[in-house]
Formats: C-alpha cells, structure tokens, sequence
C-alpha cells in the first residue's frame, strides 16, 4: 500500500508565510511571494508528518535543497530500514564470508585448505 503525499493547503501556505514575515526560516533572506518560497515539512511526510502550520516551515530554495538532502532523505533511508529489520525482511541472504570462522573450510599457514568442522 503505498501513502500518497499530502501538501499544505493554501490557508496553511499564507498563514506561514505571514509568520515568516516573507523570509526563510533557515538563513533568513528575503523571499517574494512570486519567486517561489518553498513549503517544507519539519517532520517529513514519509514519516507521518501531518500538513499543518506547526508541521510546515517556509525555505528558499537552497535551504530546501540542502534540508532534504542532508537530513530527510537519510532519516527515511533509515527508517524503511528499521521498518524491514522488524519484520525480517533482509534484503539479500546472508553467507559466511571465505576464510572467516563461519565459513566451512580453513586455510593453513603452508597455503592447504581443510574443512573446519568433522562431520
């Protein structure tokens, strides 16, 4: 089932804006309505961030950029992560590496190779 991304509504939009008084919230510089600020929200949608004025923050376009990349997208990575190691879901099997304790055959110090455990 996939979560469809939920935006801020227009009434949401202006009342940040206003509350920003017209600059980011990040760095500060100011923002015209017309040359596009950014509506961000703190706790991202992926993980049940809800629209709301106290969820939404008002950024340029550089400090949006940057918050994404730096901060949202690692959070999400991890927590899909996490999300797959609760239910057991590994992503590829897992074998013993040659040559480590776990494998099943050992390499001698003159350069043989023996099996490790005797049946």
């Amino acid at each position: 089932m996939t979560r469809r991304r939920s935006e801020f509504p227009g009434k949401i939009r202006v009342a940040a804006f206003e509350r920003a008084k017209g600059c980011c919230e990040e760095c500060g510089v100011s923002i015209r309505p017309g040359n596009g600020p950014e509506y961000d929200h703190r706790i991202p949608d992926a993980l049940g961030g809800e629209p709301t004025l106290d969820n939404c923050t008002v950024l340029c376009r550089s400090c949006h950029g940057a918050k994404t990349t730096k901060e949202d997208v690692p959070r999400i990575a991890k927590a899909k992560r996490v999300q797959r190691g609760h239910i057991n879901a590994k992503t590829k099997p897992t074998r013993p590496i040659p040559g480590s304790r776990n494998h099943h055959l050992k390499r001698k110090i003159g350069g043989g190779v023996e099996p490790r455990w005797k049946d």
